[in-house]
């Protein structure tokens, strides 16, 4: 059963920085294209930042210089660095992973349980 779990979620003040992990588990074979969406109330869930197996990054033009997606293919984790955070930025965060698992089943999207990332003014 592969799974995908966030953490690093939380309140932050203006300005402030927040790193978000995003670890998988299961039976994996390959991970292809690994990223972050979120949700803010209201408003539909957005990409936020996506990163190949290769390394190549895309990145929201609303959190372009200020967020940074990196990952780490021995450990099948992806991050998200957050600077320069803003109240806009209060959603909730998803992690994703286009995964083949071992065995007979077919690759898909994963999605994470989400985790709350809140900016005060």
């Amino acid at each position: 059963q592969v799974q995908l779990v966030e953490s690093g979620g939380g309140l932050v003040q203006f300005g402030g920085s927040l790193r978000l992990s995003c670890a998988t588990s299961g039976s994996i074979f390959s991970i292809a294209v690994m990223g972050w969406y979120r949700q803010a109330p209201g408003k539909q869930r957005e990409l936020v930042a996506d990163i190949t197996s290769g390394g190549s990054t895309n990145y929201a033009d609303s959190v372009k210089g200020r967020f940074t997606i990196s990952r780490d293919g021995a450990k099948n984790t992806v991050y998200l660095q957050m600077n320069t955070l803003k109240p806009e930025d209060t959603a909730v965060y998803y992690c994703t992973a286009d995964i083949r698992p071992t065995g007979p089943a077919t690759g898909r999207k994963y999605w994470g349980q989400g985790t709350q990332v809140t900016v005060s003014s």
